[in-house]
């Protein structure tokens, strides 16, 4: 047999062994796989409800019952999404702030949030929503470097000194701060915002976010940025109950 006639037979015993070889270890391949899916899927739950009974004695949804804390870190998200609809839980962390302030449940709000570009400001377009909610400019103070939750709990601390804060945002994004927030040793609790209806796949990322919070802290993670320590104002005493 002349070698170009060899050599067609020759791919073909090789695609005929490496069929064997598949069929044999088929059913080996699909139980690794499930392993390792089953393996990914305890991982997330384990996670996600770890962080959640870790921290669900700090969380407030009861404005009367919620302790007077001077500050108030308002976590920072997009005012629209990308249909250009109105982001609910933008509105609601806005008005759970505004609710704050006006039961003087805190004195100052810090508005953190991400401003990487000219045209992108989550803090100044929260301060321009919030002041037409009546809430006084110089209870408003701005970290413009918010990048990431981690981000906005850390710098709170270091960099604006807000000793005893309330963190303001969703339910879910409340356990996630407050799990960061204690592994720092920052003295904060949460009131919880509003939490919109319908949107099923914001609760099913943060199950990733939130294995991503446990890494960054195992790791190390700092802020992209700290610098210079700001300090917000001193505390204001609550005025007494009537």
């Amino acid at each position: 047999m002349s070698k170009s006639h060899r050599f067609p037979a020759l791919i073909h015993n090789v695609f005929a062994y490496c069929k064997r070889i598949a069929a044999t270890h088929y059913k080996k391949w699909i139980m690794l796989l499930l392993s390792l899916l089953s393996l990914t899927v305890v991982l997330l739950v384990t996670v996600d409800v770890g962080i959640s009974w870790w921290v669900k004695d700090r969380i407030y949804r009861d404005i009367d019952l919620l302790p007077y804390r001077p500050y108030g870190l308002v976590l920072g998200t997009s005012k629209y999404f990308k249909n250009n609809t109105l982001n609910l839980f933008y509105y609601n962390r806005l008005s759970a702030a505004e609710s704050l302030i006006k039961h003087h449940k805190v004195d100052y709000l810090l508005l953190s949030g991400d401003n990487r570009t000219l045209q992108y400001n989550e803090p100044q377009r929260m301060f321009k929503d919030l002041l037409k909610m009546g809430v006084p400019s110089q209870t408003m103070f701005f970290d413009y470097a918010g990048f990431r939750t981690l981000d906005s709990v850390v710098r709170a601390d270091k960099i604006f000194k807000a000793q005893s804060l309330t963190i303001i945002t969703q339910r879910f994004h409340c356990e996630r701060a407050l799990f960061i927030a204690k592994h720092y040793d920052i003295d904060a609790i949460c009131y919880e915002a509003d939490n919109p209806e319908g949107y099923t796949w914001v609760r099913f990322r943060e199950f990733f976010a939130r294995v991503q919070a446990v890494l960054d802290i195992m790791l190390g993670k700092q802020p992209y940025f700290l610098g210079k320590p700001e300090p917000l104002p001193p505390p204001i005493l609550p005025p007494p109950e009537e």
